[in-house]
């Protein structure tokens, strides 16, 4: 009988691991290599995570044409979907005319939450927190000497007593300077640290003592002009202008329209070893600390009447520690972007994220998102059909002529093919 109870499973080795997952899901040899390929990772993908077996690779394009404060840039995208990348390369390539990305961020400030329940006068214990901020911040920069060096660490301390089913419950914002890491590991450890001396002060009980993905005080920001005789005309300026507006009045359209910068910004989060789940959490929370969900770009026409978008967002990203230390790939495209401060990557990632949604707007309000999505898509459903070689660009051909672009349609053609090689 099958069974997932597994005992010691984190202790075997990747091998026997595989073995066991081929018995569990009956795994063909084809399967079994493809599933335990560990490609660039090598054994390094072992002292990642746990009860590794293999890797989930995924394609990594390069978007060029990219002008960033003057500096071109080669910018490494990793992601599943068709077209994201030739979408992004375009859409710079428009943005050169008028001078390229022009991009800006704050200090790359982290928030530390500690939770404190059950405490009985939750405003006197917030200015008896403040009063004592130069003693916290001191026994949280205790924790880092090596951070503090190099001019980050604690920096200061905010406090909100929040309404809950609970009751009230007070929180301390530690703010931290995490310079050129993502900062969780750092964050974490100080919060920790200083929770009991908060304790004792107040009386309350610290619960939660982590990191926030809301990372308000670490924004970074990209504009570009794209000239209205470049994209198409004022007719499609105004159009782009007037998806915005639909975005920034419905929430259904909201999310598609951000979810398109993140196409962007996560191709690039990822390609860089960094952490994108933390990154949409933030992106998309942020879009909605108002109480309303709205774009995190702003697109308008300016007095010559070219098109101007902007975008602001959280960036946490970091070009030392975790992933990007210890994963080959993700360093090697560090290196192609030649950043030298997290603060550079975010900005980088930003204009990726206005260019990336430049493009979809562009598309959209012009013919369709599909025309230039189809023949890329139409490409992975031919190869999922079956189709190989020659026969691929044939089945992409006819499959994108017709418009159905569906996988029954494929295999139709595909036997089409067949029978006339065999004629």
């Amino acid at each position: 009988m099958r069974t997932s109870k597994i005992p010691g499973f984190y202790k075997l080795s990747t091998e026997e691991r595989l073995e066991i997952v081929r018995d569990f899901a009956a795994l063909s040899e084809e399967e079994l290599k493809v599933l335990g390929n560990t490609g660039s990772l090598g054994e390094t993908a072992n002292r990642m995570i746990e009860n590794v077996v293999g890797t989930m690779p995924l394609p990594l394009g390069i978007a060029a044409n990219f002008v960033i404060n003057g500096n071109d840039y080669l910018i490494p995208m990793a992601i599943e979907e068709p077209s994201v990348v030739a979408a992004a390369s375009n859409a710079a390539k428009m943005a050169r005319a008028k001078g390229g990305f022009l991009t800006s961020s704050t200090e790359p400030i982290m928030i530390g939450q500690i939770q404190l329940t059950g405490v009985s006068d939750p405003f006197a214990a917030k200015f008896a927190i403040l009063e004592t901020k130069r003693r916290i911040l001191a026994l949280a920069n205790e924790k880092d000497p090596v951070l503090v060096n190099l001019g980050g660490g604690a920096k200061d301390i905010e406090v909100n007593v929040i309404d809950t089913a609970e009751g009230p419950m007070v929180i301390v914002h530690l703010l931290v300077n995490v310079k050129d890491v993502m900062g969780a590991n750092a964050v974490n450890t100080m919060a920790e640290a200083v929770a009991p001396f908060i304790e004792q002060l107040t009386g309350g009980k610290a619960n939660l003592r982590i990191i926030s993905n809301l990372a308000t005080y670490r924004l970074a920001r990209a504009r570009a002009v794209f000239a209205r005789d470049a994209i198409g005309g004022e007719e499609v300026v105004a159009r782009v202008i007037s998806a915005y507006l639909f975005a920034k009045s419905d929430p259904y359209r909201c999310a598609t329209h951000n979810k398109g910068i993140m196409n962007g910004v996560d191709a690039v989060v990822i390609a860089t070893g960094n952490d994108f789940r933390a990154i949409e959490a933030g992106a998309h929370t942020y879009a909605s600390i108002t109480g309303k969900c709205q774009p995190l770009t702003r697109w308008e026409k300016n007095r010559d009447r070219d098109l101007v978008g902007t975008i602001e967002l959280p960036i946490a990203v970091g070009i030392v520690g975790g992933a990007t230390s210890v994963h080959p790939t993700a360093k090697t495209n560090l290196k192609i972007l030649g950043v030298k401060t997290a603060n550079e990557l975010a900005e980088i990632i930003a204009a990726v994220g206005l260019a990336q949604n430049f493009a979809a707007l562009r598309a959209l309000a012009t013919e369709g998102i599909q025309r230039g999505h189809m023949s890329l898509h139409a490409r992975n459903v031919a190869i999922a059909a079956g189709a190989k070689g020659e026969q691929i660009d044939r089945v992409v051909e006819i499959l994108v002529r017709e418009k159905k672009v569906r996988i029954d349609r494929a295999k139709e053609v595909l036997e089409e093919i067949s029978l006339e090689k065999k004629a």
